[in-house]
């Protein structure tokens, strides 16, 4: 499989790039980005990786090989600041993201997994404009689900790795802890109402304390393992459920916006997507997300006239 990875050069592009050699399947993993220097820098480096046992090879590429992959990981995006919402991304990301899209020709066949913040009203813009199937357009969406399990494990004092938690929704303020689904090795664990506060607060506050820090990095080994991860699943045809943004048409009553949502993963994208019960409030938190992802997206395109 060829993975290209838009905005290789930075941090999380070069996480996804590290851990895909480590996959026991080899991938042709093409890096592009301006920073010419960079790329090579990093290509220099995984020779010594693959001396190590990796598999497959990485490369730098030119903007007219991006056509030839089976699959892009699109993680270009302008310089991270200090702020309080993805949102101030949208306009500068939306462009970076367009960029990429002109380069794809008609007909193109495979799978785009947007990475790039904000992820829900890019993904719902970009469906328009890159004439695939939504099936075969995700966001990337499972660090919310990750933070939760982190904080839930930490509540009950538990080993990481070892709870199973999901966050739907939109990728930001607008997300969903589902608590009914929590379980710990499998087994369904109920918690109080200050330890579902509490974990609320970890997940919904992560970000803006990690933005605060000004380190001018995203969330780069998370991230870059967990794109890894969710390649290999659309590699292997796992029908193994994720997490990930996707423009709904109908599901959970919504149409038209791209949230975060439990999908079954495979060669075509998306195999399947599981519709999940929901409580009332937690309907009512999803369609909010909805509504502010539509309106997001609509800037993009009033910006854009």
């Amino acid at each position: 499989m060829k993975v290209a990875i838009t905005g290789g050069a930075g941090g999380v592009g070069s996480s996804v790039a590290f851990n895909l050699p480590l996959a026991e399947h080899p991938y042709e993993v093409m890096l592009f980005d301006n920073r010419r220097s960079m790329v090579t820098s990093h290509t220099m480096d995984f020779e010594q990786v693959l001396e190590q046992g990796a598999t497959g090879s990485v490369r730098g590429a030119d903007p007219d090989e991006l056509a030839a992959a089976d699959l892009i990981v699109a993680g270009g995006a302008a310089p991270l600041t200090v702020n309080t919402s993805r949102m101030v991304y949208l306009a500068d990301n939306a462009a970076v993201l367009e960029e990429l899209l002109a380069l794809l020709p008609a007909g193109w066949p495979g799978i785009l997994i947007v990475l790039t913040n904000p992820v829900d009203p890019l993904c719902t813009w970009a469906l328009g404009r890159a004439g695939l199937p939504r099936e075969r357009l995700l966001g990337y969406t499972l660090n919310d689900s990750l933070r939760l399990r982190t904080a839930i494990a930490a509540e009950l004092g538990v080993a990481p790795g070892r709870v199973e938690a999901w966050v739907i929704g939109e990728h930001g303020d607008g997300s969903v802890a589902l608590f009914d689904r929590v379980r710990v090795d499998g087994e369904p664990v109920a918690l109080g109402a200050a330890a579902r506060e509490r974990a609320l607060e970890f997940l919904h506050g992560w970000y803006s304390r990690h933005v605060a820090l000004d380190s001018g990095r995203s969330s780069t080994w998370t991230s870059g393992l967990g794109i890894a991860r969710m390649v290999e699943a659309i590699r292997a045809d796992s029908g193994e459920l994720w997490p990930a943004s996707l423009v709904l048409a109908g599901e959970y009553g919504i149409d038209g916006a791209a949230l975060g949502v439990p999908v079954r993963l495979g060669r075509a994208g998306v195999a399947e997507l599981a519709e999940w019960d929901l409580g009332p409030e937690e309907a009512a938190a999803l369609r909010a997300g909805a509504d502010t992802v539509r309106a997001a997206a609509a800037e993009i395109d009033s910006r854009q006239a």
